[in-house]
């Protein structure tokens, strides 16, 4: 505003000034002062039946002055005067001033004399008092009144024409479109806004000046070419013609205030929904992962080869690293969402949000605990299972070995048998038929520890569910059936060569001390072969260790053995020795043994080759298993660092959300910080992840370094990730209330030190009885009557103070505030809840009877509204928002197509259904 502006608003404060200096008035605004002053009389006499021709001569005996007064005021004064002399002029003149000082407006340098005399400033300044007082005073638009209130009002209806700018009272009304802007705002059919040119005022003032008297019953109080030809019009004539506008149009004002709060409660109700339906279709997608993966989690079908339980586990891997963290965060917003949704709930007064069944917080929660419970059995089950099959394919090819070795031995064992050699032979012969059949016994008891070993063997692939156990049972029952079977023959045979053994008496006793020698010697070896070709699996290096000190204690035995060889090998020379020094005639080879030197030397050649290859297999495991141990070191010294990390910042995120240092946004800021901070500690998190991969790939499931798994570390990151959110989101929502309620720091302070006070396991959350003790510490009464501040202590008052003691109170108060913020009945409360109640209790907010009062100002004060007045007053969407769900209105005045706002209004605020 300018400098003459700001001298015009001073001297409009003191309006009993503005006439005290005669020379102020310039001629042509006095014209113009003239005639609106005139005409605005008129437009209020003429209710009375009478009108006034000369401003100053009409109003000289006070009569038309009084008549003017009751008209605008609608009061009666004092009788006037009839008499025509001068006193009885300036009786009823002073009559007039009076009740307008009366109304408290102080008039200086006016006074009866001067009216009566006919003093034309004199008279323009009384009645522009009047207008001032009756017309211009009581205006008031966003806590601004009077000329400011107008001028304010008068840039609010022009705004949306880009031609007017209206920001005085003189010059910016000059090219006539300010008035036209105003009557085509609220009454568009009456001018083609259009087709107005800003270089033709005369044209716009005229028409604005024509349309107004003609349709809107405003007469004509200003000339087109006064204002044209005049470089500043009169302000005082120009705002009382445009404060005339404003009575006109005051009340499309109050339509226009209804139809606002209208839409603000309806915007408020249409994001609700929005976010309701967000909320039933983020929890119906989780919850249908959640159903889809459980069944996968657990499935325990085994597989049948260690390739497939591998390729299983490797699955359950991208689960945990690819397909469940973005569920943990669907979960976490979830919770968020609801939280806020709640929050913007009860702030605008409506009721508490309750899901689709099936679909509660609790409810995903519960869904949530199902799955981790089957992952964690299922990852279990995994590792179980590689365990098992990685014994299975050991005992497997163990009882190969053994089956193989066995049936080698049991070749040919029955048909030699069978033999009847013994019927033909002589009695030397007969002696080592008989030697040879107890050189055989030996072997085959030799060969019964191998047997039973078999059978244990195929009883523990059974036990263990080996896939090909029925192929396993047949070659062992083959085994027992033929060892059962060479019993037989082995004491069948003993019997016939007994029974022949009286008719044969020579045995070379060399011979028979060879097989007796070379058999269990044969058995050592073989037996020996079958140790260092058999295959092992260990998961320590202490159990490496003590396969390689029984190794070594075996090679310490190899010296005797050697010995024991040379010495069979020397039994047979000397046979041949004695055979050629005595020319004995000896048919074949030993008949005592088919145990040759050569096979004896074969086979000792072989358990030498063998001993080295065992030295490699053993110090490959060796370093095996001392790679294993630096993999449990590796990840050990990262667990026991991350574990009690993630410990400590749980800890210090429940001591930020409950201690009350600095304002909400400083704690605020604080919890965004420490997220921060977890968030860039991820990457250790993942590290530790590749650790246990190797861990898992080596086959190690012990760690005795560490008393942290990798499951540990996983729940109690994602458990920390949770809580830090959800700490925020807490401290936002307290930000909210506290922004949306108005509540002080200080009111904010309070209620968080009595929080906590009785918070006395620090969960963050008050029990019934917690929550009883805090209000009353508050000063708030729980009992079932009205507070009652007398100054002394009545019964109840008394009975509260037992209560904040300990003892017992009546319920129904409290049962009611449990239900307000405990809405879905956990048994405990929240810090947001109670901050959320706290704040209610003295915070006003839309109601449904406010709403339902802006909808009878739309409807013309009617118990209905039609679709016409709702597309008139409202915006399109929102309009036909109301239009969808209003119900038909059937009261007795109803009209076709009456819409009832009534029940509508109760239903916004949930107390009837819609």
């Amino acid at each position: 505003m300018d400098h003459y502006d700001s001298q015009q608003t001073n001297d409009y404060m003191q309006p009993e000034e503005d006439w005290d200096r005669d020379l102020l008035l310039d001629p042509a605004w006095e014209k113009q002062q003239r005639k609106t002053f005139t005409a605005w009389c008129n437009s209020h006499l003429r209710k009375a039946g009478t009108q006034i021709e000369n401003i100053e001569e009409d109003f000289r005996d006070g009569l038309k002055l009084m008549l003017l007064l009751e008209v605008i005021s609608g009061e009666r004064l004092a009788k006037p005067e009839r008499g025509k002399m001068r006193v009885h002029k300036i009786s009823n003149v002073n009559k007039a001033l009076d009740f307008i000082a009366s109304k408290g407006v102080k008039l200086v340098s006016i006074g009866a004399e001067e009216i009566v005399d006919g003093n034309v400033k004199m008279t323009l300044g009384m009645i522009w008092t009047i207008i001032l007082r009756f017309a211009i005073q009581d205006i008031s638009v966003e806590e601004t009144s009077a000329k400011e209130g107008l001028l304010l009002w008068c840039q609010r209806k022009t705004a949306p024409y880009k031609n007017v700018n209206i920001q005085n009272f003189h010059i910016s009304w000059k090219d006539g479109l300010g008035f036209c802007a105003l009557i085509h705002r609220h009454r568009p059919e009456l001018i083609d806004y259009g087709k107005l040119r800003k270089d033709d005022p005369l044209t716009n003032l005229n028409t604005a000046f024509d349309v107004a008297e003609k349709y809107l019953d405003i007469p004509k109080m200003l000339d087109a070419e006064d204002i044209v030809g005049t470089a500043r019009p009169d302000e005082k004539a120009i705002m009382t013609y445009v404060s005339s506008f404003y009575h006109a149009f005051s009340g499309a004002q109050k339509a226009e205030t209804a139809a606002n709060r209208i839409c603000k409660v309806l915007a408020v109700n249409q994001e609700n929904e929005q976010l309701m339906e967000d909320y039933e279709k983020l929890a119906s997608d989780l919850l249908e992962w959640i159903r889809r993966t459980i069944p996968w989690l657990e499935n325990r079908a085994p597989e049948n080869t260690m390739h497939a339980m591998q390729q299983k586990l490797e699955d359950f891997r991208d689960y945990r690293r690819l397909h469940k963290p973005p569920k943990v965060q669907e979960k976490c917003q979830l919770e968020i969402n609801f939280n806020t949704l709640q929050t913007k709930l009860r702030l605008s007064n409506r009721p508490a949000f309750m899901p689709s069944e099936g679909r509660m917080v609790s409810d995903i929660n519960n869904a949530w605990g199902c799955l981790e419970q089957a992952e964690k059995g299922y990852e279990e089950w995994l590792l179980n299972e590689i365990r098992r099959l990685e014994r299975l394919d050991h005992l497997a090819e163990k009882f190969r070995q053994k089956a193989s070795i066995h049936e080698a031995w049991t070749d040919g064992k029955e048909a030699m048998l069978r033999q009847k050699d013994y019927e033909t032979a002589t009695l030397s012969e007969i002696k080592a038929l008989l030697k040879k059949h107890e050189a055989f016994e030996s072997d085959l008891a030799a060969h019964q520890d191998r047997v039973e070993q078999i059978a244990a063997i195929a009883q523990e692939l059974n036990e263990l569910d080996y896939y090909d156990s029925p192929s396993v049972n047949a070659r062992c029952q083959k085994i027992c059936d033929q060892w059962d079977n060479l019993g037989a023959l082995t004491q069948k045979r003993r019997e016939a060569l007994e029974r022949t053994e009286k008719l044969l008496e020579t045995i070379d006793q060399l011979y028979l001390e060879y097989a007796k020698r070379a058999a269990p010697f044969n058995n050592w070896m073989e037996g020996a072969m079958e140790d260092l070709q058999d295959t092992f699996i260990v998961h320590t290096i202490e159990e490496i260790q003590g396969l390689t000190t029984a190794h070594e204690q075996f090679k310490a035995t190899l010296p005797d053995a050697d010995k024991e060889r040379l010495a069979i090998l020397g039994i047979h020379n000397e046979v041949s020795k004695i055979v050629q020094t005595y020319h004995v005639n000896m048919a074949g080879t030993n008949p005592y043994t088919t145990i040759t030197p050569q096979e004896i030397n074969g086979k000792w050649d072989h358990v030498r080759q063998l001993v080295p290859r065992r030295d490699q297999a053993l110090t490959e495991e060796h370093a095996r298993q001392q790679h294993n141990e630096r993999l449990r070191k590796q990840f050990a010294a990262q667990a026991n660092v991350i574990g009690p990390w993630i410990q400590t910042k749980m800890e210090e995120i429940g001591r930020i959300s409950i201690e009350m240092h600095g304002t909400l946004e400083d704690q605020l800021s604080h919890l965004r910080q420490y997220e921060k901070s977890i968030v860039n500690y991820k990457p250790k998190i993942d590290q530790l992840e590749g650790d246990h991969q190797l861990i898992q790939e080596a086959l190690i499931f012990d760690n005795k370094h560490t008393n942290y798994t990798m499951e540990h570390i996983r729940v109690g990151w994602e458990q920390l990730l949770t809580t830090i959110a959800r700490t925020i989101n807490e401290v936002e929502n307290q930000i909210l209330t506290r922004d949306a309620k108005g509540i002080s720091q200080e009111q904010m302070n309070e209620f968080r030190a009595s929080f906590n006070h009785f918070d006395r396991d620090h969960s963050g959350t008050l029990g019934p009885e917690e929550f009883k003790a805090c209000l009353i510490s508050l000063g708030y009464d729980i009992g079932n009557d009205p507070q009652k501040k007398t100054g002394m202590m009545d019964t109840d008052d008394f009975r509260a103070c037992l209560i904040s003691m300990g003892y017992n109170m009546g319920e129904a108060e409290f049962a009611r505030i449990m239900s307000i913020v405990d809405p879905n009945r956990l048994g405990v409360v929240t810090f947001q809840a109670f901050i959320d109640f706290m704040s209610r209790e003295t915070a006003d907010t839309d109601t449904a009877d406010q709403v339902m009062a802006s909808f009878k100002i739309l409807a013309g004060d009617k118990n209905y509204i039609t679709v016409d007045e709702l597309r008139r007053e409202l915006p399109p969407d929102q309009a036909e928002y109301c239009i969808a769900r209003m119900a038909p209105y059937t009261g007795p005045d109803a009209v076709p197509g009456a819409l009832d706002y009534m029940s509508f209004s109760t239903a916004l605020y949930g107390e009837s259904d819609l």
